[in-house]
């Protein structure tokens, strides 16, 4: 298992990252601000322009260092990683199944159960805690909705139907997500899911951190052995994590959506976290970016009982979790893959 602190960010753009002996050296304008010995870390995540070195390249590639690299505005642009980790058996199973629609279907349709049902969670605790502040009657028609897309999933035998029964289902939770903002509604508002680039501060928001998540999942994958490029339900691409895409599904609306919220309606966010492009694009100040990371960090700490485990563990472990289980269950040690089902 892996620890939790051990994933550096570089937020400034103008940094360059180079290789100093055993080393990452941070350096601005040619000098360098900041050492960190290689040793300690299993992750870089840089959202600057300014770039890396190929030396420091190649040593994260032999040290089993996933080196990311993300755009400004938080969408992954690509990475270097080292050897992968794990059995060739698991690896080659992995295969067999995403060559095999009914087999892949198994696995996505669980994790498009979790995914719908963790959203309808999601709604169901804004409609307890502040029955007051929002509007009940039209988030209790979304979580019925979202009920009767889980029953459909019974019946879909078919990555396809799959994705339309998921596609139709986040339209639905996304109608009502604006009601779960509860503070600063002039700067902070949800009109509709919005990317490449994002047009408001929400959506800056979750394409950061759905960036995030998306590379924690694929570093997750990776430590058990699983190719994170092959998925189930989103199509293999030069380049995308498509597995790792796959894993992040049932856990996107407890782990991202809620913390997006809560950064929101406890004011840890305000307007100058945030700048607006001539393009219409949203961005995040360096700033924000760190204010919000300092935030997940914290976030990954706090304590649950695993749903299948019945075990306590901190959130920032549920991804390598649920990619242990995975592995279990395509090495043919679990009857099912247990999806995460928070409540």
């Amino acid at each position: 298992m892996r620890k939790l602190l051990n994933t550096l960010y570089v937020l400034s753009e103008d940094k360059y990252l180079a290789l100093e002996g055993e080393t990452l050296a941070v350096r601005e304008e040619g000098s360098t601000v900041a050492r960190f010995p290689l040793h300690n870390l299993e992750g870089i995540v840089t959202c600057g322009h300014a770039g890396a070195s190929p030396a420091l390249m190649g040593a994260c590639a032999s040290r089993n260092i996933a080196l990311v690299f993300l755009s400004r505005s938080g969408k992954y642009l690509a990475s270097v990683c080292g050897e992968m980790k794990g059995n060739i058996f698991l690896r080659r199973e992995q295969y067999r199944i995403a060559d095999d629609e009914g087999k892949s279907v198994k696995i996505a349709r669980n994790m498009i159960v979790g995914k719908i049902y963790n959203s309808k969670w999601v709604l169901e605790r804004a409609t307890r805690d502040h029955s007051m502040q929002v509007d009940v009657e039209s988030i209790k028609a979304v979580t019925l909705s979202l009920d009767n897309s889980i029953l459909q999933l019974r019946d879909c035998d078919k990555i396809e139907q799959i994705v339309g029964v998921e596609g139709n289902a986040a339209s639905q939770y996304f109608s009502v997500f604006d009601e779960l903002i509860l503070q600063n509604k002039e700067m902070f508002f949800f009109h509709q899911r919005n990317r490449r680039p994002p047009l408001d501060n929400v959506n800056a928001m979750l394409s950061f951190m759905y960036s995030i998540l998306a590379n924690e999942c694929a570093s997750a994958l990776s430590t058990v052995g699983l190719d994170p490029y092959l998925g189930f339900m989103h199509q293999a691409r030069p380049g995308r994590n498509s597995l790792a895409l796959d894993l992040m599904e049932e856990v996107r609306s407890v782990l991202v959506d809620r913390f997006v919220l809560s950064l929101i309606n406890k004011r840890m966010v305000s307007e100058k976290d945030f700048i607006k492009k001539e393009n219409e694009a949203v961005l995040m100040t360096d700033e924000g970016r760190k204010t919000i990371l300092t935030a997940w960090w914290n976030r990954k700490k706090e304590v649950l009982v695993h749903p299948f485990l019945e075990e306590k563990i901190e959130w920032g472990l549920v991804p390598y979790v649920q990619a242990l289980l995975l592995a279990r269950y395509i090495r043919g040690d679990l009857d099912e893959y247990p999806v995460f089902l928070w409540k």
